[in-house]
């Protein structure tokens, strides 16, 4: 099996419009979560969100563009932008056709379905815009992606809820370790803070009115985010060979399936997707120093996903560093797993460990060292990130240092 490494990445997100600020944010333990700005907002019992602020798509695309490309899709193509000429590629000849794309999401075009539902229903018009169906669909980002850099390989959306770009990223690193392509740009992305997606996230009651505070005995729920990060994933010799600058190399993957209920998470799904990201990578668990959690903030999660890794790391669990970055830029749902993984990044290329923020107090059944509020500088060979959705729908990925 092939090798493969990381040449590019990119994101725009709560916490920067690129990777450079967001490292930094997540170095300072800055929080990006704030009250929404969002039409109906007063409407709401939900008022605080993640949001990408004073943004101006027309800075970025022309009038055609924005008529095409929902807010989701716009975050996508400037990640990839900026991921792709890190990377220094172009996709011409053979090398188009042996690259592709795997994005993931889990609302896709949100924004303009809620937009254009509230001109039918509210309004009374009888008519949309014509591009509405291309703009609102799951795949508007990952097509626009393979147009705009002649992508001619596999390409495709991933949906799995809030594992989305993490299963899109596991796909997409399988792809290049099997030989099924030389490149693929991978990640996700995801903007669902509009009315109707935050009233419809509101009637499943796990959302919190002030913060997010992972692991902690106060925390009273998620936060939601937005935004994206989209990486370059290439085969190890091919970016030697070029003299492509490498961030880290991707080394395991795994996914698995509670098979159990639609939205409590269960320790043995959750416990045999890490397992088996560390199995695949063929490493020992104690190689393992730092875990991205999946760190939602609610009492369910937390709990259950500290188990997992007690069961999975026995006594080295102790020795771990786990921390959720969703305290500082909420939760991206499908995009999630994607701005996480530049911490991961962060730990094994930097050495630095990016906090868990907002934590007030100890909570027996989170007894992890959760990386508390500062963040911390320590070596780190090898760095887990994980993802467990809705459905019971779980993937980890494994890096480490290149």
């Amino acid at each position: 099996m092939k090798r493969v490494v990381i040449t590019g990445a990119g994101t725009i997100n709560p916490l920067g419009r690129d990777v450079a600020s967001t490292l930094e944010a997540m170095r300072n333990g800055v929080c990006g979560i704030g009250p929404l700005d969002i039409r109906d907002a007063d409407r709401l019992q939900i008022k605080i969100g993640g949001q990408v602020r004073d943004y101006d798509e027309a800075a970025h695309f022309n009038r055609q563009q924005t008529a095409l490309y929902d807010r989701f899709t716009q975050f996508t193509l400037l990640a990839a932008r900026e991921a792709i000429g890190q990377s220094g590629l172009t996709f011409n000849g053979a090398l188009a056709d042996r690259s592709g794309a795997i994005l993931g999401t889990s609302g896709g075009g949100l924004n303009t379905q809620d937009e254009n539902y509230r001109v039918v229903y509210e309004e009374g018009k009888n008519r949309v815009h014509p591009f509405i169906v291309p703009k609102l669909m799951n795949n508007a980002a990952v097509s626009q992606v393979s147009m705009e850099w002649n992508l001619r390989g596999p390409a495709f959306t991933v949906a799995t809820a809030c594992a989305s770009s993490n299963h899109a990223m596991g796909q997409a690193f399988q792809m290049v370790r099997s030989g099924m392509a030389d490149v693929m740009i991978t990640g996700g992305s995801e903007s669902m803070l509009c009315f109707g997606g935050i009233k419809a996230w509101e009637g499943l009651r796990v959302m919190s009115k002030d913060a997010c505070r992972p692991f902690s005995a106060t925390r009273n729920g998620m936060v939601q985010g937005e935004g994206a990060g989209v990486f370059v994933f290439e085969e190890m010799e091919r970016a030697k060979a070029r003299g492509a600058e490498i961030l880290c190399e991707v080394i395991g993957f795994a996914m698995s399936s509670d098979a159990s209920d639609i939205v409590m998470p269960s320790k043995q799904g959750a416990a045999r997707a890490i397992a088996g990201a560390v199995a695949d990578a063929g490493i020992a668990k104690e190689q393992v120093g730092y875990i991205n959690a999946h760190g939602t903030g609610t009492a369910a999660n937390d709990k259950t996903e500290c188990a997992a890794v007690a069961d999975v790391f026995g006594q080295h669990a102790d020795r771990l560093m786990i921390s959720s970055t969703k305290s500082m830029h909420g939760h991206l749902i499908g995009g999630t797993g994607a701005v996480e993984l530049l911490s991961c990044i962060m730990a094994v290329r930097d050495g630095i460990i990016a906090p868990t923020i907002g934590y007030e107090e100890p909570d027996p059944e989170c007894a992890l060292d959760v990386v508390p509020n500062v963040a911390r500088e320590a070596k780190v060979d090898v760095a887990l990130s994980n993802a467990f959705a809705f459905g019971g729908l779980n993937a980890v990925l494994a890096l480490r240092a290149a």
